[in-house]
């Protein structure tokens, strides 16, 4: 007989999720001794969706340490999506703009063979997952997530980089017209598009994530639709949204917060509640929708899973 394990990392949702989500945006996989089956409303919903509901597989673990999932309307009502714009409350309104059909992401660099990817056979190649993430920003608020995608690491192994590949870099799209944003020229404007990128031990690491949709539906547009990357024990701006190309390089990209303001962004943007950001204090969070702040964990509650990743370094320095 065959028993998924879970994983030290998973982190289960709690029974207090609204009614209205439950019944219109999830459900919950029969764990049996061989299979793995979705209901037949979530796949009536997803097909509406149109994610490949054959690829799909819900997991509901035991993990004691339950985290209260935020909900769907918070989630995507409190995003950082520069290139619609600076507020957060607004870019929801905006994102209507993006045209996610036909979505092609470009591959290049140190690889055996370049190549374009097609957004929808894309997700057909690999199987989907439900991961429920810690979600936190470096402006100090945060959230939890139960995001749907496959395995980076599993990307990378189709994509097959040379040995002297040791980053992967990422590009958000570059078009003015659905981002208006980008055509901004005034002072304090981003230079886009905009960059981002790992060390490839770090993006081989099985929780970063390649994640096209969410709560049980497709990624919306205001949370970077249709694909975009999660890295849950570094900061949300390492989460890239929007993915158009995908580089395999030698050298450190320089991602866009790091060149904007290299005082106050480095490249690692891992969580630490000992590095404050020059500006306000790292130690504490809040959690959309609470009022009292919590106590941020180190690697934002992931250190089993990634502190090696990092023996040796100075964190203080290397942030």
């Amino acid at each position: 007989m065959n028993f998924i394990k879970r994983k030290t990392w998973q982190i289960s949702e709690n029974e207090v999720t609204s009614k209205e989500l439950f019944d219109n945006r999830r459900t919950f996989l029969k764990l049996g001794a061989a299979s793995l089956v979705a209901s037949g409303s979530i796949i009536e919903a997803l097909a509406k969706e149109q994610l490949p509901v054959q690829n799909l597989k819900f997991i509901k673990d035991n993990n004691p340490n339950n985290l209260v999932l935020n909900t769907y309307e918070q989630i995507t009502s409190h995003n950082n999506f520069y290139e619609f714009t600076t507020n957060q409350s607004r870019v929801k309104d905006l994102a209507y703009t993006l045209n996610t059909n036909n979505w092609k992401i470009e591959v290049d660099g140190l690889i055996e063979k370049p190549l374009t990817l097609d957004f929808d056979d894309l997700v057909k190649k690999f199987a989907l997952e439900e991961r429920i993430y810690r979600f936190r920003c470096v402006e100090g608020w945060s959230m939890v997530v139960p995001w749907i995608g496959f395995e980076l690491s599993k990307l990378i192994k189709y994509l097959k980089p040379l040995s002297s590949a040791k980053y992967i870099r990422f590009e958000t799209l570059y078009d003015d017209d659905m981002f208006p944003d980008q055509a901004r020229t005034v002072f304090g404007a981003i230079d886009y598009p905009y960059v981002e990128g790992l060390r490839i031990d770090e993006a081989m690491n099985e929780l970063v994530i390649m994640a096209v949709g969410l709560y049980g539906s497709s990624m919306p547009k205001q949370n970077g639709a249709p694909i975009r990357l999660i890295v849950p024990w570094k900061y949300g701006f390492k989460s890239i949204k929007s993915i158009a190309k995908i580089s395999f390089t030698n050298e450190q990209p320089l991602n866009t917060w790091q060149k904007e303001n290299p005082k106050e962004y480095g490249f690692y943007a891992n969580v630490n509640p000992k590095v404050d950001h020059p500006r306000w204090s790292q130690a504490k969070e809040r959690v959309l929708g609470k009022f009292l702040k919590q106590n941020t964990l180190m690697f934002n509650g992931y250190e089993k899973e990634v502190a090696y990743l990092y023996k040796g370094m100075d964190l203080r320095k290397e942030f």
